[in-house]
C-alpha cells in the first residue's frame, strides 16, 4: 500500500488532504458508516449516529475540507429531505447528500467498500 494511502486511514485522511490535494472532497456513506444500520424500515428511518464518524466529520469540516454523504437514499430524491434532517439534529452543517461520484472524490468512507490495489483488481 502507497504510504499516503497509509496515512489517508491512519490519520482520518487529514495527512493526504494537506499535503496533497486540498480542493476535493470527502465521502461519508449513511447508513453503516455515520449512522447505526439494522435493515431498511423506510426513507424516514435513520439510525442513531455513529459518534466517531461524526467527530471526524466534524474534524475535516473545521479544517475547511468539503465533505458529502454519500448514499443510495440520493438515487431517490425525495428521499434526500430525510437525510439532510437527520445531519441537522447531529448538528452538522448543511451538506451535500449526493451518490454520484466526480474526479474531486479524494475518498470515501463506506461499510460495504473493499478496496483494491490500483490497476490490478487485487483486494488489499
Amino acid at each position: 500500500m502507497a504510504s499516503w494511502r497509509k496515512k489517508i486511514f491512519k490519520m482520518g485522511g487529514d495527512a493526504f488532504l494537506n499535503q496533497q490535494n486540498s480542493k476535493g472532497w470527502i465521502g461519508v456513506d449513511l447508513d453503516g458508516t455515520l449512522a447505526h444500520y439494522d435493515g431498511w424500515y423506510g426513507p424516514a428511518h435513520i439510525g442513531e449516529p455513529i459518534e466517531s464518524m461524526i467527530k471526524r466529520v466534524e474534524g475535516w469540516l473545521s479544517e475547511g475540507i468539503e465533505v458529502r454523504v454519500f448514499t443510495a437514499r440520493a438515487s431517490v430524491p425525495e428521499y434526500i429531505p430525510f437525510v439532510e434532517s437527520w445531519l441537522k439534529e447531529q448538528g452538522l452543517p448543511p451538506l451535500k447528500v449526493t451518490n454520484v461520484k466526480d474526479f474531486q472524490m479524494i475518498t470515501l468512507w463506506d461499510d460495504r467498500c473493499v478496496s483494491v490495489e490500483t490497476n490490478t483488481g487485487v483486494p488489499k
